[in-house]
């Protein structure tokens, strides 16, 4: 669609006719629509692979000079936006417009953004939408709730610090976050996060919501764009949307790796030239039933893998990617809650090639590239794998995750 990231649109007949031979190539390469899990690996919900018949009914279409159809059910743009979009949410909060400067180096700001309510409110998602998704590559967003009476001004101190200039001591005063007495406010992370080529999606009825008070705060300790050649402006925004029924069970997550609980073995350090395989491991210390996983890497990973070992011995493929690609980064929801149990472990492996074959290698001739304390600059390498859960109940393996809707 327009503004979107891609290069252009594929709405009209004329515009999937002016672009069928390139179609037909990329999706008979598998290179679209961009998948990067191996699919005869693992599956997950509303995963966008086209099977071998439909890529011989898109090559057929070309090669028969691209027949119209029924145009009586051409779709219009407002008609995909109102498909893709997941219809229209209860209230939206718009976060400070950001200019960028073209001088193609990645930006990093810590920011708050304040909003208030008439009263306390059930929610059932909180969707961030890049307004410039060209440059926003990730948003990590927590949620600081105020109770009655602990704190008059929402919007004293800054919006938005950049992050290469914040002070780790003094930054949530320099925001104006914390309560009147000098407290801290509690803090629900990660309601809203995003990354390149991230698709929202609702959770089903039984997991996830949250309460909202009437005073709150999104808490973005990451917002992250990338580089940029030229002078760019980023309106973002949230969706939420209300729920009638209080949260049911309450989302958690955990990091492995990079910023995780689980170290990177060995140093996550990539000489010049070479290839090399990182490793990490963890055990689960309860029944967990997980909702999704999301792998992590920069511009220099080749292929990531992650699977699982019961205590029974059995072996559970979560995800392989064998061509890494920074561009597209889901968050994969497994099609049902993936239950397991206290005691598995959990193995992932990540390739790094820091060699000259690698197109997307940032340095010509390469150099060392490594983890710098958890930095996220582009340039600068992760390897983290983020996983999403709810603690096991008994019938978990029955919950669907696939096209649940706002209501």
């Amino acid at each position: 669609m327009p503004e979107e990231a891609a290069p252009f649109s594929l709405i009209t007949y004329q515009d999937v006719a002016k672009k069928a031979k390139l179609i037909k190539y990329m999706v008979k390469e598998r290179l679209m629509p961009p998948w990067p899990a191996d699919p005869t690996y693992s599956h997950f919900a509303n995963e966008m692979v086209l099977s071998d018949d439909e890529i011989k009914l898109i090559e057929k279409w070309v090669d028969s000079g691209m027949p119209v159809g029924d145009s009586l059910k051409t779709y219009t743009i407002e008609s995909v936006k109102q498909y893709v979009q997941l219809g229209e949410p209860d209230l939206i909060v718009n976060v400070p417009k950001i200019k960028i400067k073209g001088n193609n180096k990645d930006l990093f700001l810590v920011m708050k953004i304040p909003f208030e309510l008439p009263q306390d409110t059930y929610v059932r998602a909180i969707e961030f939408v890049p307004g410039n998704k060209k440059l926003v590559h990730h948003v990590n967003t927590h949620l600081i709730q105020y109770d009655e009476g602990k704190k008059k001004n929402l919007h004293e101190g800054a919006y938005y610090i950049n992050q290469d200039q914040a002070n780790s001591q003094t930054i949530h005063n320099q925001l104006g976050l914390l309560q009147d007495d000098d407290s801290y406010a509690p803090m629900t992370p990660s309601v809203s996060n995003y990354l390149p080529g991230a698709l929202f999606s609702f959770y089903p009825k039984e997991i996830g919501g949250y309460k909202l008070k009437k005073k709150n705060v999104f808490y973005l300790n990451d917002m992250h764009y990338g580089p940029s050649p030229v002078d760019a402006v980023d309106s973002s925004y949230y969706k939420i949307y209300f729920s009638a029924t209080p949260p049911s069970r309450p989302v958690a997550e955990f990091q492995l790796g990079t910023l995780g609980i689980a170290p990177v073995e060995p140093e996550l350090i990539i000489p010049a030239g070479s290839v090399k395989t990182f490793r990490i491991k963890t055990i689960l210390p309860e029944d967990l039933s997980l909702i999704s996983i999301v792998p992590h890497m920069h511009l220099i990973g080749k292929s990531y893998l992650v699977y699982a070992i019961k205590p029974s011995g059995d072996t559970v493929p979560l995800i392989r990617i064998h061509n890494w690609d920074f561009r597209w980064q889901y968050f994969y929801q497994f099609k049902k809650l993936l239950h397991l149990p206290r005691g598995t472990k959990i193995f992932v492996e990540g390739v790094y090639d820091n060699t000259t074959a690698n197109p997307n290698n940032p340095f010509h001739p390469p150099q060392e590239i490594r983890e710098r304390n958890g930095s996220m600059r582009t340039t600068d390498e992760m390897f983290q794998l983020i996983v999403t859960y709810v603690p096991y109940q008994k019938g978990d393996e029955q919950i669907s995750l696939e096209n649940a809707t706002p209501r």
